[in-house]
């Protein structure tokens, strides 16, 4: 009985198991770091291009738009015999029209986007500007701010266009790359931090027992 419990093969062991999970959580969380130095590379030079920004942002979109409606209208087509193959299969189209459109005329499609986006500004900062002041609420300084500046930032862009469409989305392009960029090292690096302290240590290699040391246990 005792032979055969000590020839049982030992169970895995968890301390080991722990250290290998633990090395590839390190593994990914770097390869995450990486990517947001990548982003943020990218966030910069676009910060300095702007107009090569806005150029990469709306080939970017328009290519989006192309795939989103070619997946659309396969699934409209796989749907068909259903009620809503009609609607899938509209959107689909305008996806991928939108799409060509963006990826054939560009700098024409910054323009609109600009303009939308100025728009947008304008009527987000007027509703919070209005609202604040009548509403007075407790946060009424920080609300204040927001219209005043929405507001503001719709008129720099609309009393400029349309050349202000070679520059506002490749900023706001770059801005996003670069607060993603900012946001992925930041996880990578703490979530190396955090599974370096939850992982447990490997054991130090200690020199081998001697010829000696061993025929003294055996004796």
């Amino acid at each position: 009985m005792a032979e055969e419990a000590h020839d049982a093969p030992a169970g895995p062991d968890p301390v080991r198991e722990m250290r290998r999970k633990g090395k590839r959580l390190h593994r990914n969380f770097s390869w995450l770091a990486v990517l947001g130095v990548l982003l943020v590379i990218g966030g910069v030079v676009g910060l300095v291009y702007t107009a090569a920004a806005t150029l990469t942002s709306m080939l970017l979109f328009g290519w989006l738009l192309l795939i989103g409606g070619l997946v659309g209208l396969l699934q409209a087509v796989q749907s068909r015999g259903t009620s809503y193959f009609w609607l899938a299969a509209v959107v689909a189209a305008l996806n991928i029209a939108a799409g060509v459109v963006v990826i054939r005329h560009p700098e024409g499609s910054a323009e609109a986007l600009t303009l939308f986006a100025a728009l947008l500004f304008l009527t987000g900062g007027l509703f919070r500007l209005v609202g604040s002041v009548v509403v007075r609420g407790p946060q009424f300084g920080w609300t204040l701010f927001q219209g005043a500046f929405g507001l503001l930032l719709g008129l720099l862009v609309l009393f400029d266009w349309p050349h202000s469409s070679r520059y506002v989305l490749g900023v706001f392009f770059s801005l996003a790359l670069l607060f993603d960029g900012l946001g992925l090292i930041a996880i990578g690096v703490g979530g190396r931090r955090i599974v370096g302290m939850v992982t447990p240590s490997a054991p130090a290699a200690g020199p081998p027992p001697s010829e000696n040391g061993q025929e003294q246990s055996n004796n």
